[in-house]
């Protein structure tokens, strides 16, 4: 077979494993916006006085991503990532069986346990995005990223609409029924996933990757990393802290639990449906001005939700957010895979995921603190300093790699 050969059926793989994995983030990754959803709900129902826990179940989750980043990296680098992600699945699955038992016997500590393990399941789910570029051309990867975060948009729809059509399905025991609703959706994961076909060695590795690979440190300390990793951290918990915070906020506003599970809805859309042309505005503008982009476009939702509490003010403030959100992480993801060759990559995607949901997890505990606090506006002034933070950081790269920056 000629090379020409090769390298056509090579991408039709990828292109194949890239939908597969897209649609799985449909399903599996329908758990997260169903979780997200209903969790601090679940968790306010559970306690009958302190409120300002009741973002902890968030927060259990986002623990649970980042505390399994580098084993779940670990895992499947022993077992392969096709069998490490349908056992991500299953985590996931376990994790909504566990929630539910934490409501019918209301034990809130409990359903933060079993959203620790979602979130465990979901640490599997972000690899999936690691994984569309194996063995894929350096100008399909920020494509085959796009491809796969677009699955976020059916999971966008899917994990609402199973809260909306479940949370009620037990009563007088509240949001059970979501949970199931989790489990079965890992249950389904698990079977799409095991369609998957990844080479977990590449047949012919470019040249750039023949050295020995080098250690953790020097890796991460190159200044592409730091800078993705910043902007990555940034946006991502700036996200996950208005997000978390924003379904609280519209109740105590006097909305119900439909226009706060709608509110989600749209805003977990925003974050995905971009994903179908981002791809091509990077590969077009560059990873850096999109990064940007992304970043004002945080900024500019948390001024729109200091504009008042009607339900446009949260609702274009949660698409902007979202929106915002998928240019700055999917351009920073594509920088980082910038900074590794094939030997290098397992350690230096489990070291990002494990910073970034560290950070995730710090920003979803501290939701539901500020909320009670201090207020919902107080949460939206606190996104600026952080956007402020991670522009200086990508002006200053800019400012000093203008060369490289061609190239991007």
């Amino acid at each position: 077979m000629s090379v020409a050969a090769v390298r056509s059926t090579a991408m039709r793989q990828t292109r194949r494993n890239a939908l597969v994995l897209a649609t799985a983030q449909a399903i599996v990754g329908g758990g997260t916006p169903a979780a997200f959803a209903v969790a601090s709900l679940a968790g306010s129902w559970l306690l009958a006085d302190d409120k300002t826990l009741a973002t902890l179940p968030v927060t259990g989750f986002n623990v649970g991503v980042a505390v399994m980043a580098l084993p779940a990296a670990a895992l499947m680098r022993a077992i392969g990532r096709k069998n490490g992600f349908m056992g991500g699945a299953l985590v996931t699955a376990a994790g909504g069986l566990l929630g539910a038992m934490a409501l019918f016997q209301q034990q809130f500590w409990l359903l933060v346990l079993a959203m620790a393990v979602v979130g465990a399941g979901g640490s599997f789910v972000q690899q999936y995005r690691f994984a569309a570029i194996d063995g894929a051309p350096a100008a399909f990867r920020p494509q085959a990223i796009s491809w796969v975060l677009a699955g976020g948009v059916f999971a966008s729809v899917i994990g609402p609409q199973i809260v909306r059509l479940t949370q009620n399905a037990f009563l007088p025991i509240q949001f059970a029924g979501a949970y199931l609703g989790i489990a079965v959706l890992g249950l389904i994961g698990a079977a799409i996933l095991s369609t998957l076909h990844i080479a977990e060695a590449p047949a012919a590795p470019v040249s750039h990757d023949t050295a020995p690979p080098r250690s953790l440190f020097r890796i991460v300390s190159q200044p592409r990393f730091l800078v993705a990793l910043i902007c990555g951290v940034g946006s991502y918990s700036m996200m996950n802290f208005v997000m978390t915070g924003a379904p609280l906020a519209i109740i105590d506003c006097g909305y119900s639990e439909d226009i706060s599970t709608l509110g989600i809805q749209w805003h977990v859309m925003s974050m995905y449906a971009p994903s179908f042309f981002t791809g091509a505005l990077i590969a077009r503008f560059g990873k850096v001005p999109m990064i940007a982009l992304g970043l004002v476009m945080v900024a500019a939702s948390a001024g729109v939700a200091l504009q008042g509490t009607e339900i446009w003010n949260f609702w274009l403030g949660l698409v902007l957010l979202g929106t915002g959100w998928n240019f700055a992480f999917i351009g920073s993801t594509a920088m980082v895979t910038d900074c590794y060759g094939i030997a290098e990559k397992a350690r230096a995607q489990g070291f990002h995921d494990f910073i970034l949901f560290g950070a995730v997890a710090l920003a979803s505990f501290f939701s539901g603190q500020v909320l009670a606090s201090s207020g919902w506006q107080t949460m939206n002034i606190i996104v600026f300093p952080v956007v402020a933070l991670c522009l200086i950081a990508l002006s200053i790269f800019a400012w000093t790699n203008r060369r490289g920056l061609a190239e991007d």
